[in-house]
């Protein structure tokens, strides 16, 4: 949703308004001149799911489903067999790489960009009593379904905890771990990023298009295998760093980089090269193009991608697990921890507060045009 929505808003509704002249139909405009130009950004949602489901590992271990991930940490901490946590982590690699791989190969000839140099945003459409009970019905059942009714349970056992004076000023301190090192760790994974997917993008050489893709390598590692290799180089390489919370901002950003560059290679992607050469050709120099010319055109999908990574740093949990610092506890690792023993209520504070937090950064980007700002 989030990557779709940053690129239906950067969509220049006259290449609509130019179909619909030439006499093509609602459902032909959409298939044909919409679709095309939301491509890179559906490609890249629909990516960045299949990589997470593939190597989550909180929801599949307190469940005690078996997937690769799950079976993976049972090797690595019950039965210390690390081949066999070798063998499971090289077979999700090399399905990881093998889609990768494919959806570049589908994309290798298509562009998708804008070049008119007009732009004006769609404007709203009255839907109707009928059309718009529909709409309103159909947004309710979802957001029901997907936050209304666990909120509740969880603002529910929130009570119940509180009660038993589970919220103290520790538990705030779990709050703090968690925003700081989120922060922290978007932040530098979208200053990392940019020159990778604009690099990538722009002189898309085999040496710039490899390290791109190599970037994607760290987000389908499963959480405890690449968390125990980023142990092992920082004893090796870095041991003044080792057991430092710098150690867990790098393990942070090398899983979910690929994240970030899911959402800034279509933002790019959409902007035609042809921009940047007139401001070029005008006398302005590359990084002075870059600076007023290309991102004030990315930023909505730039600011998409710290979102995203935000979020997702904030619930990490197996990284975290391994990585952080005696007595550093964060608001996942509190409700993994209450949660696998059965205390729901003790972990509902805070998966709460997950919660809250997400939801300044979430409306934050859903109440802002970035484009018009």
């Amino acid at each position: 949703y989030l990557l779709t929505r940053a690129a239906l808003l950067n969509v220049n509704v006259s290449f609509e308004e130019v179909a619909r002249a030439c006499g093509a139909s609602r459902v032909s405009v959409w298939r044909r001149v919409t679709l095309p130009l939301l491509r890179p950004a559906i490609v890249a949602g629909l990516s960045l799911v299949i990589l997470y489901v593939v190597s989550d590992f909180g929801a599949v271990s307190l469940l005690r489903y078996q997937t690769f991930t799950y079976a993976v940490y049972q090797q690595v901490t019950g039965r210390y067999d690390q081949t066999a946590a070798a063998v499971l982590s090289l077979l999700l690699v090399l399905f990881a790489s093998i889609f990768l791989i494919t959806e570049r190969w589908f994309r290798r000839r298509s562009r998708f960009y804008q070049t008119t140099g007009r732009y004006r945003t769609s404007p709203r459409h009255p839907c109707g009593p009928f059309g718009a009970t529909l709409i309103t019905a159909y947004l309710a059942l979802v957001l029901g379904a997907s936050f209304g009714i666990p909120a509740w349970l969880l603002v529910q056992w929130t009570v119940s905890a509180t009660a038993e004076g589970a919220v103290d000023a520790r538990f705030f301190g779990f709050v703090w771990n968690s925003v700081a090192l989120s922060g922290l760790a978007a932040t530098a994974a979208v200053l990392i990023g940019t020159p990778l997917a604009y690099l990538a993008n722009r002189w898309p050489s085999k040496l710039n298009v490899a390290c791109l893709q190599a970037a994607y390598a760290g987000y389908v590692l499963p959480g405890p295998v690449g968390a125990l290799a980023i142990l092992i180089l920082a004893s090796q390489l870095i041991p003044f760093w080792y057991g430092t919370v710098l150690v867990l901002i790098i393990a942070y950003i090398v899983h979910f980089l690929p994240a970030g560059l899911q959402t800034m290679e279509p933002a790019l992607q959409q902007i035609t090269p042809n921009l940047e050469e007139a401001s070029r050709s005008l006398g302005l120099g590359t990084f002075r193009t870059l600076r007023r010319v290309t991102l004030p055109l990315v930023k909505g999908g730039f600011i998409a991608a710290w979102v995203l990574m935000f979020l997702q740093c904030i619930k990490e949990l197996p990284a975290t697990l391994l990585l952080r610092p005696v007595g550093f506890d964060t608001l996942a690792v509190r409700v993994w921890l209450e949660a696998s023993e059965e205390y729901f209520h003790l972990a509902a504070p805070s998966a709460l507060l997950i919660v809250i937090v997400a939801l300044p950064a979430l409306l934050l980007l859903v109440s802002k045009d970035w484009r018009a700002a």
